[in-house]
């Protein structure tokens, strides 16, 4: 059965799109010192994120991790679409070999798994709050950032913290796309 040209242009696309997290500014990205995956647990909005060809631009989404009895993190990100549909993306995450957990490896199922991830990861988590409200995670070429918070909407004054910080660590923080959450529910 030959492979449709559709499929090999897609996997040839995402292939670089997460090589090329691993290259980016000379400074390096700092990351939390440690992280308890099982407090990190549970469901995260989107809050911001920087434009991305895996999510459209006039999404919001949710993240749900669950820590695993082998120790990988089960990941469902689910996009809510301005139409009323959604799309679930189902993977799974580990943690790098440094002992903090704050750089995973996360792998997605169907045609992203056959997308490389970077030995260092493609997940960071940047800037965690202490109470495990909010966390800033981006890649460390700064072409992906994501604010999530167990809340649609956290505090102006901590959300205004993790922008500040975002800008001074060298993201892109005027092309930020703010997610637009009701009562919990996406909004268009």
């Amino acid at each position: 059965m030959k492979t449709p040209p559709i499929l090999l242009l897609s996997a040839v696309v995402i292939s670089g799109i997460l090589a090329a997290c691993t290259s980016g500014p000379a400074l390096p990205l700092p990351t939390v010192t440690h992280v308890d995956l099982s407090r990190y647990a549970g469901k995260w909005y989107e809050v911001a994120r920087l434009p991305n060809p895996f999510q459209r631009d006039d999404s919001n989404a949710t993240a749900e991790y669950s820590v695993q009895q082998d120790g990988k993190v089960r990941v469902i990100n689910t996009e809510y679409r301005p139409d009323g549909s959604t799309h679930v993306a189902e993977g799974s995450a580990t943690a790098v070999e440094d002992g903090s957990n704050s750089r995973l490896r996360v792998k997605f199922k169907g045609l992203a798994a056959l997308a490389p991830v970077p030995k260092g990861g493609n997940y960071w988590i940047i800037r965690l709050e202490s109470d495990y409200s909010t966390v800033m995670v981006g890649t460390p070429n700064r072409k992906y950032l994501w604010i999530l918070s167990r809340q649609p909407f956290p505090p102006q004054a901590v959300m205004a913290k993790y922008l500040r910080a975002a800008e001074v660590l060298g993201f892109d923080t005027g092309k930020l796309r703010r997610a637009a959450w009701k009562n919990g529910t996406p909004t268009t």
